[in-house]
């Protein structure tokens, strides 16, 4: 962001290397939104430690700019105010930016600007052989791993209510961010928007959807990953006419990658995504059918503002333990119902998750959130014993019982304190969100990489920009036919 909250209107910085190939700083749908990827790491303080390395590199290279502290965009002037993702020349980089484009006219660039921590989660080798031996089941290895994170999946979206609840950080916008389009949501002051007991308006209905519903309904199967691949490239491959009135190429740039229902794999937004590593320019439905599911990416995590790193490690260690539930609970596959049930109590939870009284839908009737979420507590405290076994302290059953006091008082939780610092300091939203940008832009500031740090990520930069002109130079075919042999994988 432009240091005054504004979103920055400047390039990718060079000193940054190449967003296409950069193992590590690159970029989400805009030219101003950064995306950091850590690499997998055994420990949740290695991975702060190089998130936090990272930011101070960032920052070292940062003119008259700052990183937003909040998942939802301020001083946002409509949607050429919002500038999208370059790549470079190549094919690849064309692709990525084409795609973009299409988003842009699908969903217009403003849902796009929403930022959001994804927790990509994954277990040893050693921990599933141990599993698929003390199961006795007879399915080869990957077809039970693959089959166990499938029903993960399922449990992650029956109880992922409770992500938004515990760490939802976006209970207020910008008006900006609406523009001039009609919202239930209440007047803050002169120039914000909020619910009262909104915990993450990011996950409601004015953050990142695709579903248009009706015709346009795009429906998943999450009941295998068979069903799960089928029916995404079902997705893929079905014409759908309100995105053919969008013309493919103007002054002779790819506006969508096709008119399709959806244009690729991610764009269709789930809160959890069972994911393969790609190989090159694979397509990740074909990387799953042929390799099946090697880790979970959770992506309900609104960006922490009360921590500069957007994430702590309390909450990390609290959703392994949540992931290590809803590995070892039932996950019988789900039906229509209940896959409605599932999408109505995200909705609510994020605009009204913190109302007392607030009741959720659960095999065809209603429970009161808060003893929804007291049983799964009540279960999740062996798993929480079991991992702190490998501790010295109890870091995993502390976390959970941090958690558990945001139920019995919900003024814990980081929207209501958002809320309350809004108040207490008679702030905007966008005020808060800056304050704290500054605030943590002091944080790093005043820890300097060191340098044998610096010289690793000026390699990486370097290395970076040289692999993307390694790509440029290897092109030997049309953009066309590139995408042609890239849909036509199988």
């Amino acid at each position: 962001m432009a240091v005054d909250g504004g979103i920055a209107q400047t390039p990718h910085p060079p000193t940054l290397g190449s967003a296409l190939t950069h193992p590590n700083i690159t970029t989400d749908y805009s030219e101003a939104l950064l995306e950091f990827v850590t690499p997998p790491f055994h420990h949740f303080a290695d991975t702060l430690a190089f998130l936090d390395d990272t930011h101070r590199f960032v920052y070292s290279q940062l003119e008259n700019e700052i990183l937003w502290a909040s998942s939802m965009p301020c001083v946002v002037e409509g949607d050429a105010s919002i500038p999208i993702a370059q790549y470079g020349s190549s094919n690849a980089g064309l692709m990525k930016t084409a795609y973009r484009r299409g988003l842009g006219h699908r969903y217009g660039r403003m849902m796009q600007a929403i930022a959001g921590v994804h927790f990509n989660y994954s277990y040893p080798d050693a921990f599933w052989q141990l599993m698929h031996s003390v199961t006795g089941d007879s399915r080869d290895l990957q077809s039970f791993i693959s089959d166990s994170y499938i029903g993960m999946v399922r449990n992650l979206q029956r109880f992922g209510w409770l992500v938004p609840y515990l760490f939802g950080a976006s209970p207020a916008i910008c008006a900006s961010f609406l523009g001039a389009q009609p919202t239930s949501l209440q007047k803050w002051r002169q120039f914000s928007y909020y619910a009262p007991y909104a915990t993450s308006l990011r996950m409601g209905d004015i953050g990142y959807q695709n579903d248009k519903g009706g015709e346009a309904s795009i429906k998943v199967d999450y009941n295998s990953l068979q069903g799960y691949v089928d029916s995404l490239q079902t997705a893929i491959s079905t014409p759908y006419p309100e995105y053919a009135e969008i013309e493919m190429i103007r002054d002779g740039e790819w506006q969508q990658l096709n008119s399709n229902r959806l244009q690729i794999e991610n764009e269709y937004y789930s809160s959890v995504r069972p994911k393969q590593i790609l190989q090159g320019e694979e397509k990740p439905t074909l990387a799953l059918a042929r390799r099946g599911v090697a880790y979970l990416e959770l992506r309900s995590l609104d960006v922490n503002a009360f921590q500069p790193l957007g994430i702590s490690e309390e909450q990390m260690r609290f959703l392994e333990s949540f992931l290590l539930f809803s590995l070892l609970s039932p996950s019988a596959a789900y039906d229509d119902a209940e896959l409605a049930a599932i999408k109505y109590n995200i909705n609510e939870v994020a605009v009204r998750g913190r109302d007392p009284g607030l009741k959720l839908r659960r095999a065809g009737g209603e429970v009161l959130l808060k003893d929804w979420a007291n049983e799964i507590f009540e279960q999740m405290t062996a798993g929480c014993d079991l991992l702190d076994k490998d501790t010295r302290v109890h870091l995993y059953c502390d976390a959970l019982q941090r958690q558990k006091a945001k139920i019995a008082d919900p003024d814990l939780t980081p929207s209501a304190r958002m809320l309350a610092e809004m108040e207490q300091n008679g702030e905007e939203f966008y005020h808060f969100a800056l304050r704290k940008s500054r605030e943590h832009q002091q944080w790093f500031a005043e820890r300097p990489l060191e340098d044998d740090k610096r010289r690793h990520f000026e390699t990486l930069a370097r290395e970076s920009i040289d692999r993307q002109k390694a790509i440029e130079a290897a092109d030997d075919v049309p953009f066309e036919t590139f995408l042609q042999h890239y849909f036509a994988q199988s």
